[in-house]
């Protein structure tokens, strides 16, 4: 792979692209049909580097025919812009090409006309809406043919080459796009050498500053770092060779590792390039995994291993058909990282799921593909859809147990809420603590490789809906909001007719013989938090005439007591009755802007959160209960983490961004990590308005922003 994108990135011409193309994959009769077609078909189109646009699908089906042998993969690589830019239809290609060829076109052809969304369009998410769209259509087709994934891939890798012609603004879009959605979906596929240089090109547009700096390291080091792994790998092969190994059963390569891994590493560690130990690797390729597990062996003995870094991903390979054993050796002055694996499981780590066509033959890892019907069964709005889907995709992960033996891949910083919802949703609705490694754990303890874990359950929901937030997974995320918005639609309709029955003075049960009457069940759940709706049901109730209940009739006769708003406190009420004070309970301990309960006793009113347990069985004792909301200002928070760079004044401009924005700091933090250059802040900050990307991408303009969440309380809708 590394050999065909140098090879492409000199490329300026048709016919050399031809030529790399040939270099890939024999170019038959239905291969050069497919060139003369596209070439007419793009004719007197240019890139915006001023290429001719031919070239692009060319090194495009040359990057897809380097991975895989499938022909119909290559023509419709070759194709793949064909519908989109060009008067060409689907029918025409699957008249000359085939059904397969035609239905991967159609998945990786870009959506333009959006009359078919349901979406608002503005132009501010215009763009949002076509990738969206774009990426489901892609996604959709995948389901039926994974191939297509492969395509996509090598498409993005080409335009990820080619993006020194793009306006910043657009380098820097497609790569936080590349990053976050196309190399968590190579992670998956297991196409690790497309991975890599996705991040590394990515990495170079989105951080340029911390890429040069990196590559300014590595070059000036170039020497001495290739004299160490050069020797290393030396060494090794002396110790196989003299352990039983012949020369020719192995290959040793090593390398220095890409950039974008040196970076996170830099950042997790909060360390200079100066400081990482481990920019050096090694791999061992031998004929069997037996001699895997020998080589291992061989390793350990002549060096000290840093045990908390071994992987043995042969006995427990990952969910995209991975299967290396990593191991860590301390080299002299220096940490190298070692992997061993076979020559079947190193076409598979480089190849992934495109291994399947390239090597037919050859027994390969199973990649699994369930991701995909997960994601693309998603019925979100869809750019509702989009997020969930990129917070679905993750590349780093753990792998932990049942108390059986049962697998299951997390993202990375799971806890064990997830495993539970990961076993099944019920599971994870009916969980309330669990045993890691047999020890007693809550169900927030965060999860690591190797976890056995077991899950305690009860016959009731007790899932805390503030949890929505600490849990990594969109099933997780998913089952807690279903769960919970179940419960608060029954809590509500309960609360409503608490409510209406306190107001006229009635039990629950004329209460509800008029609004069966009057037909007003209809929302009767927004009641508690719409204080138009309540008015309305209130009149409507109010004019009805037929009410068996005498004392409840009387009453409405003689005229009931019109509510009132009343404001005590932190609350407003709408009442008919008198408030002599307002106090919290101290069960469920509800915090500012939370869904709430006002209960009614002798002239007094008693605070609870919503789904507190305690107050929902005195609702379903049918107890008084007042309409209550928040009389606050309403207020969004955020929490941001910046790096600082080391220089006199860099906070007080920040602060100072801040005050332009109209953020309030409610909370700030110094130096949770430090480097050389950067210290890293992190601001709590409220704001009255909700147009958070604005506030991102304002202070990313100046300050490197590391995150940028909204603490937005997971109880509110």
């Amino acid at each position: 792979m590394s050999k065909i994108v140098e090879l492409i990135s000199k490329i300026s011409t048709v016919d050399d692209a031809k030529i790399v193309l040939g270099r890939q994959i024999e170019i038959d009769e239905d291969i050069e049909s497919a060139i003369e077609f596209a070439t007419v078909a793009h004719e007197g189109q240019f890139r915006k580097s001023g290429e001719p646009y031919i070239i692009h699908p060319i090194l495009v089906a040359s990057i897809v025919a380097s991975t895989t042998s499938d022909k119909d993969m290559t023509i419709a690589a070759l194709l793949h812009d064909v519908v989109e830019d060009t008067p060409f239809t689907f029918e025409d290609i699957e008249g000359r090409y085939g059904y397969d060829v035609a239905l991967l076109v159609k998945g990786l052809t870009k959506i333009e006309e959006l009359h078919d969304s349901n979406e608002v369009i503005t132009d501010s998410n215009k763009r949002l809406i076509k990738s969206a769209l774009s990426f489901k259509n892609m996604l959709l087709t995948s389901t039926k043919d994974s191939r297509v994934l492969i395509i996509k891939l090598c498409d993005r890798l080409h335009n990820m080459m080619t993006m020194d012609s793009q306006p910043e603004s657009s380098q820097k879009r497609i790569s936080e796009e590349t990053l976050v959605v196309y190399t968590p979906i190579a992670h998956k596929l297991g196409m690790s050498k497309i991975k890599r240089l996705l991040e590394d090109l990515s990495f170079k547009y989105i951080y340029p500053d911390e890429y040069k700096r990196i590559d300014d390291y590595i070059s000036s080091h170039k020497q001495d770092l290739n004299l160490k792994l050069n020797s290393f790998v030396e060494s090794v092969k002396i110790l196989l060779n003299e352990n039983g190994f012949h020369r020719n059963d192995i290959e040793i390569e090593g390398r220095v590792k890409h950039y974008y891994s040196i970076y996170l590493k830099m950042q997790r560690k909060g360390v200079s390039i100066e400081e990482v130990l481990d920019l050096l690797a090694i791999r061992v390729v031998v004929k069997e995994p037996l001699l895997c597990y020998k080589a291992l062996g061989i390793l350990h003995l002549n060096y000290t291993p840093i045990i908390g870094r071994f992987k043995d991903y042969i006995a427990l390979p990952k969910d995209n058909g991975y299967r290396t054993i990593h191991t860590t050796l301390f080299v002299d002055d220096s940490i190298i990282e070692a992997q061993i694996r076979t020559l079947h499981m190193h076409h598979i780590a480089e190849c992934g799921i495109a291994a399947h066509w390239k090597y037919k033959g050859e027994e390969q890892g199973k990649v699994k593909l369930d991701w995909i019907n997960e994601i693309s069964s998603d019925n979100k709005p869809i750019v509702d859809f989009y997020e969930s889907a990129k917070a679905n995709l993750f590349s780093e992960e753990v792998v932990v147990f049942s108390p059986k033996g049962d697998k299951y891949t997390l993202p990375k910083g799971s806890v064990v809420l997830d495993f539970a919802y990961a076993i099944h949703t019920d599971i994870g609705n009916l969980a309330t603590s669990a045993f890691v490694n047999k020890e007693k754990a809550s169900l927030l303890t965060k999860l690591n490789s190797g976890d056995i874990v077991s899950i305690v359950t009860d016959e009731e929901f007790r899932v805390h809906c503030s949890w929505v937030d600490s849990v990594k997974t969109n099933r997780a995320k998913e089952g807690i909001r279903s769960m919970c918005n179940q419960k608060l639609k029954e809590v509500n309709t309960k609360v409503a007719l608490g409510i209406l029955a306190t107001i006229f003075n009635s039990s629950f049960k004329d209460i509800k013989d008029a609004i069966d009457a009057l037909k007003l069940w209809d929302n009767i759940e927004k009641v508690p938090t719409n204080l138009g709706l309540l008015k309305s049901k209130i009149k409507k109730i109010a004019a009805y005439k037929n009410i068996k209940e005498v004392r409840f009739w009387e009453l409405l006769k003689r005229g009931y007591k019109k509510p009132q708003l009343k404001s005590i406190k932190r609350f407003s009420f709408y009442t008919n009755r008198t408030i002599d004070g307002v106090e919290f309970d101290f069960c469920c301990h509800p915090k500012l802007g939370d869904d709430i309960v006002a209960l009614y006793s002798r002239g007094g009113v008693v605070i609870h959160h919503k789904l507190c347990k305690k107050v929902y069985g005195l609702i379903n004792e049918e107890r008084d209960l007042l309409f209550v909301k928040w009389n606050i200002k309403k207020s969004l928070k955020y929490r941001v983490v910046v790096a600082l760079q080391n220089d006199k004044g860099a906070l007080l401009e920040l602060l100072k961004e801040f005050n332009k924005l109209d953020l309030n700091i409610v909370n700030i933090e110094l130096g949770i990590q430090s480097s050389d250059r950067a210290e890293y802040c992190r601001l709590e900050v409220e704001s009255s308005s909700e147009n958070s990307y604005n506030f991102k991408e304002i202070i990313s303009k100046k300050f490197k922003v590391i995150d940028f969440t909204s603490l937005k309380d997971a109880y509110r809708s």
